[in-house]
């Protein structure tokens, strides 16, 4: 393995930097699970969508937001039998829509994933500043902060095998947590636990689905990343869609299930109010109720451990990107370069870290709070960057299938379409939200989504410069292996 970066299109060069095959499925699994941060989401975002979304339709809108990204997860693993590689969403829109688009994809994908790190980092600062306080270490934010990004930079240097076994831990950890407090409701109401009204029409279909289903979607941010890690798996053409199906079930059967628990604990005809006093201490409440306050302490630290799991899956994803862009140069080709020792992407891992570290900075030297500001605001841009990133993957998905001789009319076509439908519904809500998620009426801040356009426009434009100006380079770009013997 070497860390030089050879010359593209170049007869008899060397072969690119490749990443060593190190991951199997369930590594991959706890990678992208862990990237959806299950315990950060239930405390931080479902009670936000009992209080101001369709209340105790909650658990039925994450089933609907599971059915739309299963059937974007059809279209994508079909994809990914026959497209293998570490670029994710860049090379699977540039097989099916072109180099343009791809280089478009490619830029876009980098400005949402690090502005989806920097927000989880912000988030974790918060919640670890509150829980350390109430430990008797009160320490600010900035340092938690820093602490975080300077461990998910150490992470990101070593290994990803190692990342993944450290992700394992704590995800099973706070899943274990939450599933008790599940089973703990489920002993004092028996059938009440999981009241029918949850999934009535009426309930369901209230004015603030959309809002729900917004919410819904933020708790799956970076379920796709499967197919980032196929150039690592041992076998990609079954790793990747095993991990994106086992991904999206998982994700949406434990939202849905802890969420529905609670309210039955809480009662369908109260728990919008109760999340609206309450919010952020509503799961904390019901664990002093139902387990105890020492649960609920071990709940609070598995908080902050959610969000540190969440920053960790999302970084490792974001330096794929730059990675891979490095390598084909759409980006510098040091991003490219493959420690000796680990195998690991580490100088996309330092640029990332370094990146994300100066984002929460100017947040901090602004005066800015942690968790109403700088989270809220940089996830709010990385899950309208990355939603419509998929929409564009299920154009492509279909487009690659229109004359290919495995096309099925359900894989991809009826699928993909579904999902493209669906997508583009969750892309314009989010649009139409991005104040309310944001929790500002500040023009500047409500218009930086105009971020993921400037990116987007950006590399067609580039794309175009490389086609007249580099055409040997241009050729290269969004290339993937069709067949795994072929993978460098």
């Amino acid at each position: 393995m070497t860390s030089t970066i050879p010359a593209r299109g170049t007869r008899g060069a060397a072969a690119p930097p490749a990443l060593r095959r190190t991951l199997t499925t369930p590594r991959i699994v706890f990678l992208v699970v862990a990237a959806a941060a299950p315990m950060s989401g239930v405390v931080g975002s479902v009670p936000l969508a009992y209080a101001i979304g369709n209340g105790a339709g909650v658990p039925a809108t994450f089933a609907l937001a599971g059915l739309i990204l299963l059937c974007f997860s059809v279209g994508y693993a079909a994809m990914s039998r026959h497209v293998v590689g570490a670029g994710g969403f860049y090379t699977y829109i540039g097989q099916g829509l072109g180099r343009p688009l791809a280089v478009a994809g490619g830029l876009t994908a980098v400005v949402a994933y690090t502005a989806a790190v920097a927000g989880v980092a912000g988030a974790f600062g918060y919640f670890a500043e509150l829980v350390s306080a109430a430990h008797h270490l009160p320490l600010p934010w900035p340092v938690w902060t820093g602490a975080a990004l300077a461990l998910a930079a150490v992470m990101g240097y070593r290994r990803i095998d190692l990342s993944a076994r450290l992700l394992a831990v704590l995800m099973v950890a706070e899943v274990a947590v939450l599933g008790l407090l599940a089973l703990a409701i489920g002993v004092r109401h028996g059938a009440d636990t999981l009241p029918a009204a949850s999934f009535r029409p009426d309930t369901v279909f209230s004015p603030g689905l959309g809002v729900a289903l917004m919410f819904a979607l933020i708790s799956y941010v970076g379920f796709e990343a499967a197919a980032l890690y196929g150039e690592e798996s041992r076998d990609p053409k079954r790793s990747v869609p095993v991990a994106t199906y086992t991904s999206v079930v998982l994700i949406t059967v434990f939202f849905a299930v802890i969420s529905w628990a609670a309210v039955g604990a809480v009662g369908a005809d109260r728990v919008t109010d109760r999340a609206g006093r309450e919010l952020g201490d509503l799961f904390f409440h019901l664990s002093d109720d139902y387990l105890g306050t020492f649960a609920t302490g071990v709940m609070q630290v598995l908080l902050c451990t959610s969000l540190f799991g969440a920053l960790l899956g999302l970084h490792t994803a974001a330096n794929r990107y730059l990675f891979v862009l490095g390598r084909e140069r759409v980006l510098p080709a040091s991003l490219a370069r493959i420690h000796p020792r680990h195998a690991s992407p580490y100088r996309a891992s330092v640029v990332l870290s370094v990146a994300t570290a100066v984002v929460c900075a100017l947040f901090a030297l602004a005066g800015a709070h942690p968790y109403t500001n700088l989270a809220t605001t940089m996830l709010a841009l990385g899950t309208v960057g990355i939603v419509g990133l998929q929409a564009a993957v299920a154009v492509a998905v279909l487009v690659f299938f229109r004359r290919h001789p495995d096309a099925h009319w359900w894989r991809t076509r009826l699928a993909p379409a579904l999902a493209l439908v669906g997508l583009v519904g969750a892309l314009v809500l989010l649009l139409d939200n991005f104040p309310l998620v944001t929790g500002t009426t500040s023009a500047w801040v409500n218009r930086i989504p105009w971020l993921m356009v400037g990116a987007a426009l950006g590399g067609l434009g580039y794309a175009g410069w490389l086609r007249a100006r580099a055409p040997q380079r241009y050729r290269a770009l969004a290339t993937a292996a069709h067949d795994t013997a072929d993978i460098p």
